[in-house]
């Protein structure tokens, strides 16, 4: 994927509240934005509502944006914060899922989530991620595609960083499981 090369009059004329240039710039950055909202929203119509959503966000704050921040980072986070916003919103989250004991949760967090990114297509790979539950999808975006720690996760999803984790290992237990049974075959958990 090739970096968001970006104009940065356009963005001084979004600033200023430029109509074209605000179009322009939806239409430059809606692939980047969509990246990111298809691996929170299990349907399409959801996530381009949240992309509009975390657009809005983006033309709100962009007089706020400082050149010394790459313009695509500065997005993504509006965008992964606008997700988690949203999850908040519409989910309810429970401190117990289910009873998982910590030996298990420790032995599925040693899973290499790479493994499954490297052996399987990407589209194969969202329908996975659809096969969760909101919680979960949720969590394991933001652990493994977006690099937060549990600590992180908890504060912005107003869990505790154990559900944070036993959220996480379900996931990936439920990914391996999905991909054993798709391919007939089975990973090794190191």
């Amino acid at each position: 994927m090739s970096p968001l090369i970006i104009d940065y009059e356009v963005i001084y004329q979004c600033a200023k509240n430029n109509r074209k240039a605000q179009f322009k710039l939806y239409e430059l950055l809606l692939n980047t934005l969509m990246n990111i909202a298809t691996r929170y929203k299990t349907n399409n119509e959801d996530a381009v509502a949240l992309v509009n959503e975390g657009f809005l966000k983006i033309l709100n704050n962009i007089g706020k944006y400082k050149k010394e921040v790459p313009f695509e980072a500065w997005i993504k986070r509006i965008m992964i914060n606008t997700a988690i916003d949203d999850f908040r919103k519409n989910h309810k989250t429970k401190e117990m899922f289910c009873a998982i004991e910590d030996k298990a949760i420790e032995y599925l967090e040693a899973f290499d989530s790479n493994l499954v990114e490297e052996s399987i297509n990407t589209a194969f790979l969202e329908s996975l991620l659809d096969s969760l539950s909101a919680e979960k999808k949720v969590v394991f975006n933001l652990s493994v595609i977006d690099g937060l720690s549990h600590k992180e996760i908890g504060e912005k999803l107003n869990i505790s960083e154990r559900t944070s984790k036993r959220y996480l290992a379900s996931a990936k237990s439920t990914l391996q499981k999905k991909y054993q049974e798709s391919n007939n075959s089975t990973i090794e958990i190191n």
